[in-house]
C-alpha cells in the first residue's frame, strides 16, 4: 500500500514503512494569456526597470534618451502580447522578431547610458539578456512547430 503525502511516498511493506521522496515536476499548462508567458513577464520586468532607471536621468534628456529608451522597452512586451493572439506561426514569429529588434535597440541605449555615466545598468543588462534568450527560444520553437 502507498500513501502520498506532499512529495513523500509512504510505502508499507510487511509491517515496515519505507519512505521515498519523489520529485515534483512543474508541468506548465498551455498559456491562456500573454501574461502567462515567461518571456512576457521578464520583458515587463525589464520595462519597469527602464522606467525606474530613466527617472533618474537629467531633465534635458526627457524628450531625448528617456523617451526613446522607454518607447523601445515598452515595444518588447507589447509585441509579445500582440503576437500571442496571432493564428499562424509565421505571424507570431514576426511579432517576436519585432520584439527582438526592440531588445537590441535597448541594448544600445544601455551602452550609451553607461558611457554617459547616467546610471548603473547592470540589472537592466542582465534582464535584457534574459529576455533576448527567451525570445530567441520562443521564436525557434514557433518556427519549428510550423514545419
Amino acid at each position: 500500500m502507498q500513501i502520498f503525502v506532499g512529495n513523500i511516498i509512504l510505502q508499507y511493506y510487511r509491517r515496515h514503512c519505507i519512505i521515498k521522496f519523489w520529485r515534483v515536476v512543474n508541468i506548465r499548462e498551455p498559456a491562456k494569456s500573454f501574461e502567462d508567458l515567461l518571456v512576457w513577464q521578464k520583458a515587463h520586468s525589464f520595462v519597469l526597470t527602464v522606467y525606474r532607471l530613466t527617472g533618474t536621468f537629467p531633465k534635458h534628456e526627457i524628450f531625448g534618451l528617456t523617451s526613446q529608451f522607454r518607447r523601445a522597452a515598452v515595444s518588447i512586451p507589447a509585441n509579445i502580447a500582440e503576437g500571442f493572439r496571432r493564428r499562424s506561426a509565421s505571424d507570431k514569429a514576426r511579432f517576436y522578431n519585432i520584439a527582438q529588434a526592440s531588445a537590441e535597440e535597448c541594448r544600445y541605449y544601455l551602452i550609451l547610458i553607461n558611457d554617459l555615466g547616467y546610471a548603473d545598468v547592470r540589472e537592466a543588462n542582465s534582464l535584457i539578456q534574459e529576455v533576448s534568450k527567451l525570445l530567441e527560444a520562443y521564436s525557434k520553437s514557433i518556427l519549428n512547430s510550423e514545419s
